[in-house]
């Protein structure tokens, strides 16, 4: 059970997801090795995993020969643009099983086909890796003339926002649209939410400065921590939804705020009685509930934008 001091969301639905969590994968799981974490984290998501909907269609391959995806067809395909989804898990856990309930069903949603990337993680190996093999995925997309929508959450959202950056420096078209759900965008862990919300359930501002360690992504890098840009000019349209009881909230407000700014199509949610990682949920929250809904109409618009 989450501790009473901590900050804590009222929402039944929520609360029954906290205390299934915590059966999982401890509050403190960060203090494991490396493989306990990664056991637990499996055992997590395989509790929480679902039937895929109805026709749809799955299978595994690489990119570039080395690079892992899962790719997802729905068994109504509506449009031709690609949705490229990044998981999350610290960049330490996560892989193609951990979040595949979870693509299969925004693809089926969207109507679109999905690439999930099985991007390599740390510690065994660091920056700028993990970006390096999404942006390796995204890339042979776009030189096959793919719109392409990029998702993520968590430290997938880090990285989709991170794909997006890279491709405006290198000049390349045809990224319609980006989602990022409760991403880390490199905010300074002492201010704001990083303080308000430092001991959330479910990640904790500690939590977030131990993943920092162990990827040893350089500070300041725009595509490691995308609120370090001087401009984010012609950034393609763009959804955030971020937990109210989650550190890396102010991180989505901030980007959105940003976006907003220099005329970025920007929408944005903040999930009132969410916890991070609460895309687990959707099944059993009310408020996750809605939450996904959101973001499945996101992939819809980008989507169907082209």
């Amino acid at each position: 059970m989450v501790s009473a001091e901590r900050p804590m969301p009222s929402e039944a639905g929520i609360l029954q997801f906290m205390d299934i969590c915590d059966s999982f994968y401890p509050p403190d799981a960060v203090t494991a090795s490396i493989t306990q974490q990664r056991q637990w984290y499996d055992a997590l998501c395989a509790r929480f995993d679902r039937p895929l909907p109805e026709g749809m269609e799955t299978s595994d391959g690489f990119v570039a020969g080395t690079i892992p995806i899962r790719r997802y067809r729905p068994a109504n395909i509506r449009t031709a643009t690609m949705l490229l989804y990044l998981h999350g898990g610290g960049f330490v856990v996560g892989s193609l099983d951990s979040h595949h309930a979870i693509c299969a069903e925004i693809a089926d949603h969207a109507g679109a086909e999905l690439i999930s990337v099985d991007y390599r993680l740390a510690p065994e190996y660091r920056w700028p890796v993990q970006t390096d093999d999404c942006f390796g995925v995204l890339k042979q997309l776009l030189a096959e003339k793919k719109s392409v929508v990029v998702v993520g959450d968590s430290a997938g959202g880090n990285l989709a926002a991170g794909l997006v950056v890279r491709a405006k420096a290198e000049n390349l078209s045809g990224i319609v649209g980006q989602i990022l759900i409760y991403p880390a965008l490199g905010g300074d862990l002492v201010s704001g939410s990083y303080q308000e919300m430092a001991d959330a359930p479910g990640l904790t501002t500690a939590d977030v400065a131990y993943y920092r360690r162990i990827l040893q992504a350089p500070e300041g890098d725009p595509v490691s921590g995308p609120l370090a840009l001087s401009s984010v000019q012609g950034f393609p349209p763009t959804f955030i939804t971020v937990a109210h009881y989650d550190p890396l909230r102010d991180d989505g407000r901030n980007y959105a705020a940003r976006l907003a700014q220099a005329g970025v199509e920007v929408w944005f949610r903040e999930e009132p009685q969410m916890v991070h990682a609460w895309l687990r949920a959707r099944h059993m929250s009310e408020g996750a509930r809605a939450g996904f809904a959101a973001i499945c109409a996101a992939a819809s618009r980008f989507a169907d934008a082209r």
